[in-house]
C-alpha cells in the first residue's frame, strides 16, 4: 500500500509505517491542485490542515482507503462523501488530550490570577499588588461543554482542586467520576466557569452568542481551546465589556483560516482589537494541543490505528 504525506509530522510516523511494510512518499510544497492530479496512485493519505479534502480531491481519489488527519478534528475533510466511497477516516485526539488540558488549566489559573498583566506591570517598573490580587478556582463550578478526549482530559487536571465539575453533552450517559453530567438549564444555572470541548460542527457553529452568553445565571469566565468559530467574537466582546463574561482565554479565533496556520489576510476586526488590548483576555495561536510530547503521540496514535486496520504484514 502506498501512503501520500502531504504535511511534516514526527518522524516516528514515517519510519514505522515503513517497517509495517508501507511505500512512503513525501510531498509538503505542492499546492492542492497537484495533489489531487496524483492522488489516484495511494492508498493512504495523511494531513494536519494544509489543505481541505473536498468532494472533487475524494472523486480523484481512485484507491484511497483512508485518510490520517494527525490532529484531533476531522472538519477539513468531507465524512459524508468520504463514507459513501467506503474511505476510513482516522484522527487522533488521544495524541494531545493531555496537552489541551493543561493549556486549559493553565489558562484558567493564569486569568484568575492575573499573570500576564502583572508580568508586564513588573517588566515596566510598575508594583501594582493590589491591582493585581487574584481569585482562587476552589469553590467554584466549572463548566465543560463537550465531554470527549479534551473534556475528560481537562475534567481529570482539575481533580486536585476543591471544585465541582459539571459537563453538557449532546450525548447522554458521558459523565464519570471527574465531572457529572446535567441538563443545560442546570449548566447555565450553576457554573461559574465555562470551558469548549466541541468539534466544529453546525450545531457548535457560532454557539457562543449574545442568547446563549445572557442564558447564564451570573456572570462567568470562558476558556476555548477547541473551534474559534463556535464563538461570536463581537458577541464575546459585548459580553466582556458588560461583565456577563467575566474574562476569557482564548487558543482559537473566529478569524482564523482553515489550515490553522494564519490569522488575518486584510483588516483587523474591530471586535479583535479590542481583545488584543483587554486586559483580561489571554490569547495564544491555536497551540493548546501543540506541545513536544503530543507531537510524538499523535503520530504515534496514527500509526497505531492504521495497523490495527490497514497492516500489510499482517495480510
Amino acid at each position: 500500500m502506498k501512503i501520500l504525506h502531504v504535511d511534516t509530522n514526527h518522524p516516528l510516523l514515517i519510519n514505522q509505517l515503513h517497517t509495517l511494510g508501507f511505500e512512503n512518499d513525501e510531498d509538503y510544497t505542492s499546492p492542492k491542485e497537484a495533489i489531487e492530479a496524483k492522488i489516484q496512485n495511494y492508498d493512504g493519505l495523511i494531513i494536519r490542515s494544509r489543505f481541505s479534502i473536498d468532494k472533487q480531491f475524494l472523486d480523484a481519489a481512485k484507491k484511497l482507503k483512508f485518510i490520517g488527519r494527525v490532529g484531533a478534528g476531522l472538519e477539513n475533510i468531507d465524512g459524508d462523501v468520504a463514507q459513501q466511497k467506503g474511505i476510513h477516516l482516522i484522527a487522533a485526539p488521544e495524541g494531545n488530550r493531555n496537552a489541551v488540558g493543561e493549556h486549559a488549566l493553565g489558562m484558567l489559573l493564569s486569568l484568575f490570577n492575573k499573570l500576564n498583566k502583572a508580568d508586564r506591570e513588573v517588566r515596566s517598573g510598575q508594583w501594582l499588588r493590589e491591582a493585581n490580587r487574584g481569585i482562587e478556582l476552589d469553590g467554584k463550578t466549572v463548566g465543560l461543554i463537550g465531554y470527549g478526549n479534551m473534556g475528560k482530559a481537562f475534567a481529570k487536571k482539575l481533580r486536585g482542586f476543591e471544585v465541582e465539575v459539571l459537563c453538557y453533552d449532546i450525548r447522554p450517559k458521558l459523565g464519570d467520576d471527574h465531572a457529572r453530567q446535567v441538563s443545560l438549564k442546570e449548566f447555565q444555572e450553576k457554573v461559574d466557569v465555562v470551558s469548549l470541548h466541541t468539534p466544529q460542527t453546525p450545531l457548535t457553529m457560532g454557539m457562543v452568542n449574545t442568547k446563549f452568553i445572557n442564558a447564564f445565571s451570573k456572570p462567568f469566565w470562558l476558556i476555548n481551546t477547541a473551534r474559534g468559530k463556535s464563538v461570536v467574537t463581537k458577541d464575546l466582546v459585548t459580553a466582556l465589556k458588560s461583565a456577563k463574561i467575566l474574562g476569557a482565554g482564548l487558543d482559537v479565533l473566529e478569524y482564523e483560516k482553515s489550515s490553522f496556520e494564519d490569522l488575518f489576510t486584510s483588516e483587523i476586526p474591530e471586535a479583535f482589537q479590542y481583545l488584543i488590548k483587554a486586559e483580561n483576555v489571554l490569547l495564544t495561536p491555536h497551540v493548546a494541543g501543540w506541545t513536544v510530547e503530543s507531537k510524538e503521540k499523535l503520530a504515534q496514535t496514527i500509526v497505531d490505528k492504521i495497523k490495527v486496520k490497514f497492516n500489510p504484514m499482517v495480510k
